[in-house]
């Protein structure tokens, strides 16, 4: 499997990435648990190295569900499912992450371990309970990684959707992983020309467009390269080491709740048998729903039937 996702993304990404210097940019920071403040507006939250950029949607009584998104996007790549639970009567909340979207853009902590203290930092300062943890690809590692930190006193739920649990990189103990040097081509890529990088990932394997018989929508591009180009370069940079080199092994270890899993067959990213199938095995009494022939971005291509499947879950 992870043959052909070198062959696609480096052949993808090969044209912007010529000429660049090979070597790696090692910008990994230090985590340690953020204190939080509890000084919050009605959009954003202050953290002790800067300000989360957050929405909520839908009646405050209503049970809570939130959201963590991929790179390099940002909240409003959740709108449809939000606008769909809380027209449900759920009340939805999602954030930025740190260095995406409207959230201030920290030179440091770009890592999992601070991406989990910072869904806290929300959990905690809104005072929710009772929440069910909804993450996609990037967004689910931070979901797992939050249950690893934080344990799941506060969470009732989780929904893993195409996430990169529970370990990208192909490693001595993990062969069936994807190889470093397709991230070290991504990571190339972003040096040279990240405008392009997020539009041939958007116009290509992100939503399958690159599949024979596709039917293309410029607006979906379009919209994954406004949001990845509103995000800091360097955070986003960072973040590939974090979505692809974090092991979350252990943190599955710690989910003891009814766990969704989501994902599409013919992800050309995040691939479904390392990924989706090896977490199922990992969490006892999780459900795994794959789509068949679904991309990596089926929480639109597949929009509809993911916020059914969301709903089902929550109502259960």
């Amino acid at each position: 499997m992870y043959s052909r996702i070198t062959m696609l993304l480096l052949a993808g990404l090969a044209v912007v990435a010529v000429g660049c210097a090979s070597q790696r940019i090692d910008t990994t920071a230090t985590s340690t648990a953020i204190a939080r403040t509890g000084d919050h507006t009605a959009n954003s939250i202050t953290t002790q190295d800067g300000v989360l950029y957050y929405k909520e949607w839908g009646p405050r009584d209503g049970q809570p569900v939130v959201f963590s998104h991929g790179w390099p996007l940002s909240s409003d790549s959740w709108e449809s499912q939000m606008l769909f639970l809380a027209s449900h009567g759920y009340r939805v909340v999602a954030h930025d992450r740190r260095g995406h979207g409207r959230s201030s853009q920290p030179w440091d902590g770009n890592d999992m371990d601070h991406y989990a203290d910072d869904l806290a930092a929300v959990i905690e300062t809104l005072g929710l309970r009772g929440v069910t943890l909804v993450g996609f690809s990037t967004g689910g590692g931070e979901v797992a990684r939050y249950i690893g930190r934080h344990g799941t006193g506060r969470v009732k739920k989780a929904v893993l959707i195409g996430a990169v649990t529970p370990f990208m990189l192909k490693t001595a103990d993990n062969p069936d992983g994807t190889p470093i040097e397709v991230y070290d081509g991504i990571r190339r890529a972003s040096l040279t020309n990240r405008s392009q990088l997020y539009l041939d990932i958007a116009s290509g394997p992100f939503f399958g467009f690159n599949r024979p018989g596709a039917e293309v929508s410029q607006g979906l591009i379009d919209s994954f390269w406004s949001q990845g180009m509103q995000a800091g370069h360097k955070n986003t940079f960072d973040s590939i080491e974090a979505f692809s080199a974090t092991d979350f092994r252990e943190d599955l270890k710690r989910f003891d709740l009814p766990t969704l899993i989501l994902h599409g067959s013919d992800d050309q990213l995040v691939p479904v048998d390392t990924c989706a199938r090896a977490a199922h095995a990992m969490i006892p009494g999780s459900t795994l729903i794959v789509y068949e022939g679904g991309p990596h971005g089926i929480t639109d291509t597949h929009k509809d039937r993911v916020n059914q499947d969301l709903l089902d879950f929550l109502r259960q």
